[in-house]
Parts: C-alpha cells; structure tokens; sequence
C-alpha cells in the first residue's frame, strides 16, 4: 500500500533557511546542508529497500496561490496567508507492508531539534472503494 508522509512548514521557517533574520533565527549554510544531506539519505535508504515512489520538498508559501469559488467566480489569493501558520512544506510518497511501517518512515522526518515538529502519514487511495472516511 502506498503512503503520503507530509511535512510542514511556514513562511518564517523557508526565511530562516534563506538566512533572512526574523521571527527565527537564520540557519546558517551548514545547517541547510546538513538538513537537506538527512533527508536525501533517508530517500536513498527508501530508494534502496525498494519503498520510495516519490519525494519533493515545495517552494515557499510566498509564492503560492489559494484559488476559491464566490459566487460561482474564481477569486485567487497570492501567499503567504495569514490565517494560516503552517502549509505543506514536501512530501514522501511511500510504497511499503503496512502502516506501521510507514509511521516508522515518517518518524525518520521529524526534526529532533524542533519542539512540537510532526509530520503527518496518510495512505493513498487506489480507487474509490478506499474512500471510507
């Protein structure tokens, strides 16, 4: 079965990263690099037992786009938003036995050093007959 592992971010977190100081202290390049080196040999690891289907980390919520229905019209919203802290910042798509294991995978991705970090396991569904809510 194949799981979603989804990690999230806000703004202040892609500032950071960007070196900009703000609400957080800026991460230097070290610090950058030694975040994307784990989570390149984590997708290796996964590569290499066969359960990665795929991984991708996501721009900044800057540069998104929240698009809504009014009234039947589309009313488009630039980000970041402000009534919301927290967007998907990447994702890794999983291939693997069960859900325990994938919750085992997914632990791999949150960072030790953030108080409170989480990132969120889902399966994927294969069809309709999935949607059980």
């Amino acid at each position: 079965m194949k799981y979603m592992i989804m990690l999230y971010g806000s703004q202040r977190d892609y500032d950071a990263m960007a070196g900009r100081p703000g609400a957080q202290p800026p991460m230097t390049p070290e610090q950058v690099a030694a975040m994307h080196e784990h989570m390149a040999a984590v997708h290796r690891e996964l590569a290499e037992s066969g359960e990665l289907v795929d991984g991708q980390g996501l721009t900044a919520p800057v540069h998104a786009r929240r698009v809504r229905l009014r009234q039947g019209t589309p009313v488009v919203t630039d980000g970041p938003y402000p009534e919301t802290q927290e967007v998907l910042a990447g994702f890794t798509v999983v291939d693997c036995v069960s859900f325990d294991r994938a919750t085992e995978i997914a632990a791999r991705f949150v960072d030790p050093d953030a108080e409170g970090g989480y990132v969120d396991v889902r399966p994927v569904a294969d069809g309709i007959d999935d949607l059980d809510g």
